[in-house]
């Protein structure tokens, strides 16, 4: 039996509750196969945890961490602690020290998920947003001179090396070739007239290798302003780490909210474990209520299916949420429904189970 050593950090906030529901459809799935099971450690790395010990992992975590397969993230941040620390101190560095530079965000408007916007398909909104994930904008790179002095100046750097940014795009075509989609870039090289000229430049050249694949490039001001008004022409998107992160919120709210947004950050040479989380914060406010949405957390968990090979399994899951929003009868009060987190994981553990026993 393939046994899957996955590292658990919980985090924060609604984190734990809604990533204990994410497990809990990751250990019915493999009951129900049979042929793979997964064997969860988890770590107890945080705010809280940096509230005691005045860091967010203890030193030599990352080594830790490289002895997995993969890990599930819940959620980071909460009152006392600055989000750079949070951010910087334990997601950030996972993603960078594990060159995780690639970042999927699927944006797809379920069936009997809400949307915002009127006279619009529930098909025209089926976006695979693909990001950046470890240097550009969010490198970490610049310096905060004569700090509190009147001459106070604070430099922010964005790196985009030819390596980084080459393999981020390909990785985009690969995905649009394989899906027969098409690519569009997103970057802002009216403006940015140094690292954006460049995104565009090795867009077009690697665009040369792909003439099977249809592409289109805006600035990204405009592809905000066409998410709203014209979501069907995305469907493979690539673009920058800020970028990306911005407008993937965008899609989330335009495909049910952020309790529906998964994102994947993924090592595709498999030399370091892949991460997976919830888009969402860690939502301090609901804590210990047992109201967290966990849907983000168990779409986040499709992909960890899809990532280790088993995407009939993947589609299960989405499937399955798919049905509970059609259902509307056990949602949490994020989505006008009254169900606890709980009640919502074990909901979808029996419509999988059913779909499962369906096709036996």
């Amino acid at each position: 039996m393939k046994n899957y050593k996955i590292a658990v950090i919980a985090g924060d906030g609604i984190g734990p509750e809604v990533i204990d529901e994410g497990i809990k459809v990751l250990n019915k799935i493999a009951t129900l196969d049979g042929s793979f099971q997964f064997d969860f450690t988890h770590f107890p790395w945080g705010c809280e945890y940096y509230t005691k010990h005045g860091k967010m992992m203890v030193d030599d975590g990352m080594e830790q961490l490289k002895a997995f397969d993969a890990i599930y993230l819940g959620a980071v941040g909460f009152p006392g602690v600055p989000d750079h620390i949070s951010l910087w101190d334990l997601l950030l560095i996972i993603r960078k020290e594990f060159d995780q530079y690639v970042n999927i965000r699927p944006i797809k408007l379920l069936k009997g998920a809400h949307c915002p916007l009127a006279d619009v398909k529930r098909e025209d909104i089926d976006m695979l947003f693909i990001r950046e994930n470890t240097e550009g904008e969010y490198s970490g790179a610049g310096d905060w001179l004569f700090k509190g002095k009147d001459n106070e100046v604070v430099l922010q750097n964005g790196v985009f090396s030819r390596k980084g940014t080459e393999r981020i795009i390909r990785y985009a075509f690969e995905t649009a070739r394989k899906e027969g989609r098409s690519l569009t870039s997103i970057s802002k090289a009216n403006a940015l007239n140094y690292s954006m000229v460049f995104w565009d430049q090795v867009f077009e050249e690697v665009s040369a290798d792909y003439p099977d694949v249809e592409t289109a490039s805006y600035l990204v001001d405009a592809a905000a302003m066409l998410m709203i008004t014209d979501p069907k022409r995305f469907e493979v998107v690539v673009t920058s780490n800020l970028f990306g992160d911005i407008l993937t919120d965008v899609g989330a709210a335009l495909a049910g909210g952020i309790g529906l947004a998964a994102g994947a950050n993924i090592n595709p040479e498999r030399e370091f474990p892949s991460m997976f989380e919830p888009v969402h914060g860690s939502a301090p406010d609901i804590a210990g209520q047992g109201i967290g949405n966990p849907l983000a957390s168990i779409w986040s968990a499709s992909q960890m299916l899809d990532y280790f090979g088993y995407e009939q399994y993947g589609k299960l899951v989405i499937d399955a949420i798919e049905q509970l929003l059609v259902e509307d009868g056990t949602l949490t009060p994020d989505m006008k429904g009254t169900a606890s987190t709980s009640e919502v994981g074990d909901r979808l553990v029996d419509i999988m189970t059913s779909s499962i026993t369906a096709n036996i």
